[in-house]
């Protein structure tokens, strides 16, 4: 059991450093209250041994690091200790009070990564569906685009915002409705082709046809513009998209790399082929398009406890 910080006073080492980082970072006083509670939880960690401070090895810091663990503290809680420690014995050897830091070199255990959030399909369908009538035809036209594109091809909203009307030899991306193809520049600079669906060219060809009317330099290849006839932002894209979701009444926020999400994780659903869905994502390693699969089973675990007699105990 890890020992209660407030069981004996301060070390004169920690109140010092404390003292320390106060005037010289002129840290918040939360923060102080913080680093003065993670060295007191050291201090006690290290009477129980018993050692004293100064003689801290590695190994003990490690041994507590998995205590904390095993007693459910975070991967981030955990760090931002290790931190704290870190910064203590760090000055504790500029005053030659100890040789070496015993926390450098240790590290908190991994954290759990979190699942990229994904529409269901229902809301995916909804959003793009979805007609905002309050706006400009021709802004409802742009915005119903990109949403296909997103959420259809399974863009980032760099390679869309990116994307050119023709292929100039110097286009970052291009749409090529005749192939059904958007080419496109990806992570590290690596070039692909994704396939546009029908519902996607229809949708770009709608936009197509009114864009023009919208672009006052004839020479702007952008595809996608602005009320000014500029080539659209990523962060227009966000606001508009965001607007977009909540018009259609789609209760989580979204953004653009939500829709790439769906995309990646409908599609696994459906063809089950992850070497493929790697290919059309742009990801350089199998194991980054894994979590699709995580996303996938967090769904069916979630339809199993909602509808097996047999899912929750009595």
């Amino acid at each position: 059991m890890t020992p209660d910080p407030q069981d004996a006073a301060r070390d004169v080492r920690v109140q010092r450093y404390l003292d320390h980082v106060q005037f010289e970072k002129r840290l918040a006083q939360r923060t102080l209250i913080l680093y003065g509670l993670d060295l007191e939880r050291l201090a006690a960690l290290a009477r129980a041994v018993p050692v004293d401070l100064a003689q801290v090895h590695s190994a003990h810091v490690r041994r507590w690091v998995a205590q904390m663990h095993a007693q459910g503290r975070s991967a981030r809680g955990i760090a931002l200790i290790l931190s704290g420690w870190r910064g203590f014995y760090a000055w504790l050897a500029r005053e030659g009070l100890v040789a070496t830091n015993p926390v450098q070199g240790v590290r908190p255990p991994k954290g759990a990564k979190p699942l990229p959030k994904a529409l269901n399909v229902d809301q995916a369908v909804q959003l793009a569906d979805h007609v905002v009538s309050e706006d400009d035809p021709w802004l409802e036209a742009r915005d119903a685009a990109m949403v296909e594109l997103l959420y259809g091809s399974g863009l980032r909203v760099a390679e869309l915002v990116g994307l050119d009307v023709r292929d100039s030899g110097q286009a970052l991306g291009w749409l090529d409705l005749a192939a059904g193809l958007a080419h496109v520049l990806g992570k590290g600079s690596k070039r692909r082709s994704v396939p546009v669906g029908l519902v996607a060219l229809k949708a770009v060809q709608a936009w197509m046809a009114v864009r023009q009317a919208h672009v006052r330099d004839p020479a702007q290849a952008a595809l996608f513009v602005g009320r000014h006839g500029t080539r659209l932002s990523a962060d227009a894209v966000r606001q508009r998209l965001k607007r977009r979701a909540a018009l259609a009444g789609v209760a989580t926020p979204v953004h653009p790399h939500m829709l790439r999400h769906s995309f990646a994780s409908h599609l696994l659903q459906s063809s089950g082929d992850m070497r493929a869905v790697q290919e059309l994502l742009g990801h350089a390693s199998i194991s980054t398009t894994q979590v699709y699969t995580r996303l996938d089973f967090s769904h069916l675990a979630q339809v199993y406890d909602a509808a097996h007699p047999r899912a929750h105990k009595k």
